[in-house]
């Protein structure tokens, strides 16, 4: 099967462009439910003629229905997935599991895609999203060449990479930063993009664009199935100059020249282009952003290709039209109070019983004081059996109970007699997502989510009442163990199982809201300890008995 060239196309006039281009499919987004909503996007009558000039172009048209949903927006997603449907997009690409089970059970022949937003990065996470009706999975941009080729050689779907644009310094889908500190969630299609702002003075987050042209030959001997440029913000001069130089080296199966690559950073770069998560070589040379010397360097494309509207072919549906209805909903749950803590290291852990579950990070459990662990939140192939090794490990010192993140990371545990809970990593923001995990005890809900919504959230269900959040996941070092922005908040950094962690600058609070917690139905309560001393994690559990205000550590550090 031959190398898809996938293009990218934030509306009609793109999309042309990305035809000339040379694209074998392009994706778009609608103007709901997708996660660049400041993109151009297109309106229904739109859709349908983008759909109609791919075809008649052999050109298969993606559509992105790549953001979270809540239970109460679940039957508006539904309904325009019916609608793609009935246009005859080609595929969907979803990051969602309890809207991709609803498109899947009303339409079983409608190709999905697991979006990069659902975090998938090993053969596992694949197999896991091929039960859930998934036919490819869109791999974690952070993937180096030694687990992509893994991921290629034992996924049982299809893999698709990114290979030219921007990207994210946090792994994919684990970003919580712009939700956080501004109210604007990635995950919703909001990102304000905070990792571009200046920190400590400098820009540690800020990453220059991807550019894997020089290594087109290792995509396609890796056996990756679409190459995926990234640009839906993007207007169409740059799709058509970045399509156009990926189609002749696909064609002509050979690493880009330097003329090529000029091209390229004519186009857009900031300050370049980076293939540090690909060779492994993750430094400061990744980093880089948009200066005003890059701005006049860009040359301007002129591109003579117009089509007329009424050019165009005639607009067909090529499905049947049929109702569509939701999944029917699950019965209420019920369950005992329990409390769980996660705690950065043994020596924070205080002698009380007030926590019925103790967890640690998995490479630091110590059964004597913890009797649960916390999974890395990522785990390529290659490193599999060391964490299959050291669970055992751990099992056998005590522990009883497991924290997965991430759907590929279930697999780790069969067989070891652990219980099993979600943690808020998995981003689950519905009930029939809920659904897709029937092996986990229980579920900490996004933090994302207000009251209202974990209240028609139904599950076995547990919230964050207390903690930093982890905004960002990094491969790459920041070199720093605080990061201070530009208004004086410092974000704490810890190291966890060789990656590192930047959290919230104040903690998540909601101790004093035990009564609402309750009439929304959460039966357990989290909380998170980072930069907490042993007296501090005291004082705290003192204050909460009391139902008094913790006057510790509610402060900015």
């Amino acid at each position: 099967m031959a190398t898809e060239l996938l293009c990218p196309a934030g509306g009609l006039e793109t999309l042309r462009y990305a035809l000339m281009g040379g694209a074998d499919a392009v994706y778009f987004g609608t103007k709901e439910f997708n996660a660049r909503m400041n993109a151009r996007n297109m309106e229904r009558d739109e859709v349908l003629r983008a759909v109609s000039l791919c075809h008649d172009k052999g050109v298969r048209a993606y559509v992105t229905l790549n953001t979270l949903v809540t239970d109460r927006l679940l039957p508006r997603a539904l309904d325009t997935a019916a609608f793609l449907y009935e246009a005859g997009v080609d595929a969907l690409i979803l990051a969602d599991l309890g809207l991709a089970r609803a498109i899947h059970d009303n339409f079983p022949d409608f190709e999905l895609h697991a979006s990069t937003q659902l975090s998938g990065h090993s053969a596992t996470a694949a197999a896991f999203f091929q039960k859930a009706g998934f036919s490819r999975m869109v791999a974690a941009r952070e993937l180096d060449e030694k687990n992509l080729r893994l991921l290629c050689k034992t996924s049982p779907i299809e893999t698709e990479f990114f290979v030219h644009g921007a990207i994210c310094a946090s792994a994919s889908g684990q970003c919580l930063m712009s939700s956080m500190i501004g109210g604007r969630s990635g995950n919703r299609g909001e990102c304000a993009q905070p990792c571009r702002l200046p920190y400590n003075g400098s820009y540690p987050l800020s990453f220059k664009d991807l550019c894997l042209a020089s290594h087109l030959p290792k995509l396609v001997e890796a056996g990756v199935a679409s190459l995926k440029i990234e640009g839906r913000m993007k207007g169409p001069d740059y799709v058509y100059t970045v399509a156009s130089i990926w189609r002749r080296l696909l064609d002509e199966n050979r690493p880009a020249a330097k003329k090529e690559l000029e091209a390229l950073a004519g186009v857009f770069s900031r300050s370049g282009f980076t293939d540090g998560y690909f060779t492994g070589r993750k430094n400061s040379a990744m980093l880089g952003r948009r200066t005003e010397d890059d701005k006049k360097k860009t040359a301007v494309q002129k591109i003579s290709y117009r089509e007329r509207e009424r050019g165009l072919p005639p607009i067909t549906l090529t499905r049947e039209k049929k109702e569509c209805a939701a999944p029917s909903l699950p019965p209420k749950e019920k369950g005992s109070f329990t409390r769980s803590a996660r705690f950065a290291s043994a020596a924070q852990i205080p002698e009380t019983d007030y926590f019925h579950i103790r967890y640690l990070p998995l490479f630091a459990f110590d059964g004597s004081v913890a009797n649960g662990a916390v999974l890395p939140p990522v785990i390529f192939d290659s490193e599999m059996a060391a964490v299959r090794e050291r669970l055992e490990q751990a099992v056998a010192e005590g522990c009883e109970h497991l924290l997965v993140g991430n759907a590929g990371h279930l697999a780790l545990a069969e067989g070891l007699g652990l219980t099993l809970h979600g943690d808020f990593r998995l981003n689950v923001t519905n009930s029939f997502a809920a659904k897709e995990y029937p092996a986990l005890s229980n579920l900490i809900l996004s933090p994302e989510l207000g009251l209202a919504q974990m209240r028609d959230l139904r599950a076995k269900k547990c919230a964050v009442i207390y903690g930093r959040l982890p905004l960002m996941l990094l491969e790459k070092d920041p070199e720093a163990k605080l990061l201070r922005d530009r208004r004086g908040a410092a974000f704490p950094v810890l190291r966890e199982g060789g990656r590192f962690v930047l959290y919230n600058c104040v903690p998540h609070y909601m101790l004093d809201k035990k009564r609402e917690l309750k009439d929304a139905g959460i039966t357990s309560h989290h909380w998170i300890f980072t930069t907490e001393t042993k007296k501090d994690v005291l004082s705290l559990i003192q204050s909460a008995k009391e139902g008094k205000s913790a006057s510790f550590p509610i402060k900015r550090i």
